[in-house]
C-alpha cells in the first residue's frame, strides 16, 4: 500500500475532529474524499502529511514516516489558504515545485526551468507565465498550482477542493491530467463536493464524517445508503447523483 493510516484521531481545543480512521491507499488510483462541511476532510490530509498533531494512531507512506518521504508527496491546499497577493509571477510559483529536490546551497538550473515550462504547457498556462498570481481568475490560479504540483514530479498528490471556483473547461482539464497521472502509477487523493461527478471522476471513494463511513471502489461504496450515513440530515444533495 502507498499510504497506510492506522487508527488516527485528531482533536482541536479538546473537540474530536477525526476519530479512529483506518485507510489503505493504493497507487494508480484517484480517491475522492467525500463528506459534508466539517467532516474533517482537510484535517485528514493535514494529519497524513504531518501538518497537524494526531492524538493517536500512525501513518506510513510507502512504509516510512512522512518526514522521510516529503519529496515524493505534493499538497495543493484550498484556495482560501493561499495568499494571492504574494508578489510572485506564475512562473515563480510553478518553479517553487523544484525546491524540494535541491540542497541548501543548490541553485535552480536549466533542467528545472525546462520542467517548470513543461508543467505550464501541460495545464495551458504558458501565455500567463509573467502575470502576478493575484491577477488571474480562479480557474487560472488553480491551473497554476496544479502546474507547481506537476513540477515537483512527486508520486503522491493531495488536492484539497481543486474544482472550487473554476470554470467547466478548467475542471475538465484538471481531471484529464489527474487521470493521466493515475495511469502512470501515481496516487491521488482529492477532496470533492459535487456528488454528481463522483462516479465519473474517481476510482475509489473515502466517505467521511469525523469517522470513516465507508471506503473502497466507487461502484461498490458510492450508494444512497452510505451517502445518507455520511450526510445525515443533508439528504437533499442526493438528487444531484447521476
Amino acid at each position: 500500500m502507498t499510504i497506510s493510516v492506522k487508527g488516527i484521531s485528531v482533536s482541536f481545543d479538546r473537540k474530536r475532529v477525526l476519530s479512529n480512521i483506518f485507510l489503505e491507499i493504493e497507487s494508480g488510483k484517484i480517491y475522492g474524499v467525500i463528506g459534508p462541511n466539517g467532516a474533517g476532510k482537510s484535517t485528514l490530509f493535514k494529519a497524513i502529511l504531518g501538518l497537524v498533531e494526531i492524538d493517536g494512531g500512525s501513518v506510513l507512506v510507502e512504509g516510512k514516516p512522512i518526514e522521510e518521504k516529503r519529496k515524493e508527496v505534493v499538497y495543493v491546499p484550498q484556495k482560501n489558504d493561499v495568499d494571492w497577493q504574494f508578489p510572485a509571477t506564475v512562473y515563480d510559483i510553478v518553479l517553487m515545485g523544484r525546491y524540494p529536490h535541491k540542497g541548501v546551497f543548490q541553485r535552480l538550473d536549466q533542467q528545472d526551468e525546462a520542467i517548470a515550462m513543461n508543467a505550464l504547457e501541460e495545464v495551458g498556462m504558458t501565455a500567463f507565465k509573467d502575470r502576478q498570481i493575484g491577477e488571474l481568475s480562479g480557474g487560472q490560479q488553480q491551473r497554476v498550482f496544479l502546474a507547481r504540483a506537476l513540477c515537483q514530479e512527486s508520486d503522491i498528490f493531495f488536492l484539497d477542493e481543486p474544482f472550487v471556483g473554476v470554470d467547466i473547461t478548467t475542471e475538465e482539464k484538471i481531471i484529464q491530467i489527474l487521470k493521466k497521472l493515475a495511469s502512470e502509477g501515481k496516487t491521488l487523493l482529492v477532496v470533492h463536493h459535487d456528488l454528481s461527478t463522483v462516479r465519473k471522476y474517481f476510482d475509489s471513494v473515502i466517505l467521511l464524517n469525523q469517522r470513516l463511513i465507508a471506503y473502497g471502489d466507487t461502484e461498490d461504496i458510492f450508494n444512497e445508503e452510505n451517502i445518507a450515513r455520511a450526510y445525515g440530515g443533508q439528504l437533499p444533495v442526493l438528487h444531484k447523483m447521476r
